[in-house]
């Protein structure tokens, strides 16, 4: 797909969590740094922090959740890249079950990470800056019926 000049979002390299050997390692988001905003948003909320699961293949992201009063939020880290979602449940892969940002989402953000809003994750793809997709990427994405930049971030295509 040509980019597209007004696409509010560009997929850079690894965003799929496929690479090819020859483009070299594809980035790591740092897990230290993502744990610590993890706490902070946790002391935002007035909350603690759950269950944290490291990512593992072929999940492209690190789940965490956030409990604060009778509720729990579950937090998506990208592997690659430092972005930061929300859902409703923990799940292997997404689509459009994104939340909106909680309130208490900012410490993510002070810390460089960058948070992805429900509007943006439900984005479809025609409306992304796609071209740096390889061909297999785009194989994977049409195999597993994803129309959403959510859904090619967040998933665990094998």
């Amino acid at each position: 797909m040509a980019p597209d000049q007004d696409a509010a979002f560009t997929l850079p390299r690894g965003a799929t969590g496929f690479f090819r050997p020859e483009d070299g390692p594809l980035p790591v988001t740092d897990l230290r740094a993502f744990r610590a905003a993890l706490y902070a948003a946790a002391r935002a909320a007035e909350g603690h922090v759950g269950e944290v699961e490291e990512q593992t293949h072929p999940r492209t992201f690190h789940t965490a959740t956030v409990i604060a009063g009778a509720g729990e939020t579950v937090v998506l880290c990208h592997a690659h890249h430092p972005w930061i979602a929300f859902a409703q449940e923990r799940r292997d892969w997404y689509t459009e079950e994104f939340l909106a940002p909680p309130p208490w989402a900012h410490p993510f953000a002070d810390l460089g990470f960058v948070v992805l809003g429900r509007a943006e994750l439900t984005r479809s793809l025609p409306d992304v800056d796609t071209s740096v997709l390889s061909r297999g990427e785009w194989r994977q994405v049409r195999l597993y019926g994803i129309t959403t930049l959510g859904g090619v971030l967040f998933n665990a295509w094998d």
